[in-house]
């Protein structure tokens, strides 16, 4: 019973899934932020050069 239940403690596979999950779910939130701001800066730049161009 012991040696089972050792087994069990040191048995690992499970916690690569999780890990690969984890890593999958951080990278997709820095992709969604990295995308945001950019997009927004760029909004940015164009509201900025639409602009001196109407004024011209």
């Amino acid at each position: 019973m012991l040696r089972a239940i050792t087994n069990f403690v040191r048995n690992e596979e499970g916690a690569t899934a999780v890990e690969y999950g984890l890593m999958a779910a951080l990278i997709a939130a820095v992709i969604v932020t990295v995308v945001t701001t950019l997009g927004q800066n760029l909004s940015t730049t164009f509201d900025s050069i639409a602009t001196s161009i109407k004024g011209s």
